[in-house]
């Protein structure tokens, strides 16, 4: 945001205080629309301004606010005498419409603010912005706390204050926002599970220039849309055939663990693979016999792990999913690491198939088209890491097992990340408390082998995570918003009309 901010001052030569007079604005629009219901007059707004560039949008806001009937009253935390330039610009437009500005300075009672934020209607975060590098302590670390403690609903300009723009840990403490705006492109800490439970809803917007004005240059991730899934699924002609459609084959389950094998094999044909063969232990293998229509079983002799599993490649199937279910013993070791000496294909590797090589991230670069697809806790094991320190960093985390393993990594959760040895970096945009349900990441793996049958492990890995995304977010519409109760199952069925040519509509709850 640096770079793209001083190539619109200094190449597009749009100066900076207009950047900030159309970035209070278009937060303005937002903030009326979504937290004042589309009506401003008589509302009580307390906006509380730092002295840097975010407090600058905040007096912004503070005067259209004024402007369309609001009762905004600013309280400014610092000394004004050591206001940015830009921000003491608007300090002055804002004394100079009539506005008046409380003092807090550093030290001071809080009292008068709590009291003030007792009365309110709303309150504006405009404290820090992107360039908080250092945890919150004392008195600015009271005031997040107050605006915390109040009662009326918080609006974050560009990010809740405390939050860190690049990770979305929590710097000390941050403020708890109903809803974030952002300027021009979506902050990496928001795109985080931290962030997301920080930030709310978060609407961006632009500050008067071309959001793709240098964005390819300077980006550090893409975020991942809608559209992305028209050039990853374009229409099967009439004449296709299940073959053609791609044969995912599901190495997974052992005896009680008969479920996750299945639901992968559901998400694949879900997702519109053509054939699907769950391979397993004899005795699991006996037990889904009596479930399954649609899928196709081979058995796993342990005494011949190795044999059992080159007859079923000799199939020549299109994908592979490997895991989910299939055991952490010797037997299962040696069959995952036979699989990825000796197949040549995608393979999507989740659950026990990360477990078991804890520590040694290592034997995954045996495989050329790898996809890992692990929670924070399973990064953690590979790394020899916590899962408090994957979540920390997790952009991180992800380029850090990726150079371990030399494999497309998924790292799942808020926000799923999915990187490339080649160094792209993907967000979803979706974080659906809905999808923490058993299973889910089942579905999940199912998807992505199917998408691995006609795309690069990379575009697969991109499809299957925003297509999984895309069927939370529709079901929890489907249930009237519901954030929990979701079936894994159902995740797969929501698939068909997501990828469908017309506009989806959502089924009946």
């Amino acid at each position: 945001m640096r770079a793209f901010d001083k190539h619109a001052i200094e190449v597009s030569h749009v100066p900076s205080v207009v950047l900030m007079e159309n970035a209070g604005r278009g937060a303005t629009d937002v903030l009326v629309r979504e937290l004042l219901d589309g009506d401003a007059a008589n509302a009580r707004v307390i906006v509380v301004c730092g002295t840097g560039n975010n407090g600058g949008d905040g007096l912004v806001i503070a005067r259209h606010l004024l402007l369309r009937g609001a009762d905004p009253t600013v309280w400014l935390c610092g000394d004004a005498g050591k206001a940015s330039p830009d921000a003491r610009v608007n300090l002055e437009a804002w004394r100079g419409v009539g506005g008046e500005v409380q003092p807090l300075p550093a030290g001071s009672s809080l009292e008068p603010l709590k009291e003030a934020l007792g009365g309110a209607d709303l309150v504006v975060d405009a404290l820090f912005g992107t360039g908080l590098d250092r945890p919150l302590d004392g008195f600015h670390a009271d005031v997040v706390r107050a605006m915390n403690a109040a009662t009326a609903p918080r609006f974050a300009v560009d990010l809740p204050s405390g939050l860190d723009a690049d990770t979305g840990r929590t710097l000390g403490v941050a403020v708890e926002a109903r809803a974030t705006v952002t300027f021009a492109h979506p902050k990496l800490g928001l795109l985080t599970p931290g962030g997301a439970a920080l930030s709310g809803r978060v609407h961006v917007v632009d500050i008067g220039v071309p959001a793709t004005l240098v964005a390819p240059a300077v980006a550090t991730a893409q975020l991942l849309e809608k559209a992305d899934l028209a050039a990853w699924l374009p229409p099967r002609a009439p004449g296709a055939y299940k073959n053609a459609a791609g044969h995912v084959v599901v190495i997974a389950g052992s005896p009680g663990k008969i479920g996750a094998p299945q639901l992968v094999a559901h998400g694949a044909m879900r997702a519109g693979a053509g054939l699907t063969t769950i391979a397993t232990w004899s005795e699991a293998a006996s037990a889904i016999e009596g479930n399954v229509l649609e899928v196709m079983t081979a058995r796993i002799d342990p005494r011949k792990a190795t044999e059992s599993l080159d007859a079923v490649l000799a199939q020549k199937p299109d994908a592979v999913v490997v895991g989910p279910g299939f055991g952490l013993g010797d037997d299962a070791r040696r069959a995952v690491e036979h699989l990825l000496a000796s197949w040549r294909g995608p393979i999507v590797v989740d659950a026990d198939a990360l477990s078991m090589f804890a520590g040694k991230p290592g034997v995954f670069m045996a495989s050329k088209k790898a996809i890992l697809t692990p929670h924070p806790g399973e990064v953690a094991r590979l790394l020899g890491k916590t899962p408090a320190d994957v979540e920390a960093d997790r952009h991180r985390a992800a380029r850090d097992l990726v150079a371990a393993t030399g494999a497309v990594v998924v790292l799942k959760g808020a926000h799923t990340l999915v990187a490339s040895p080649d160094s792209r970096i993907v967000v979803s945009p979706v974080a659906c408390p809905a999808l923490a349900t058993a299973g889910s990441g089942d579905v999940l793996g199912g998807i992505i082998g199917a998408m691995a049958c006609a795309l690069p492990p990379f575009e697969a890995a991109c499809a299957g995570v925003l297509l999984h995304a895309l069927a939370g977010e529709a079901w929890a519409r489907a249930h009237g918003g519901a954030d929990r109760g979701m079936l894994a199952s159902e995740i797969a069925d929501m698939l068909p009309q997501l990828m469908s040519r017309s506009p989806p509509t959502a089924p009946r709850a």
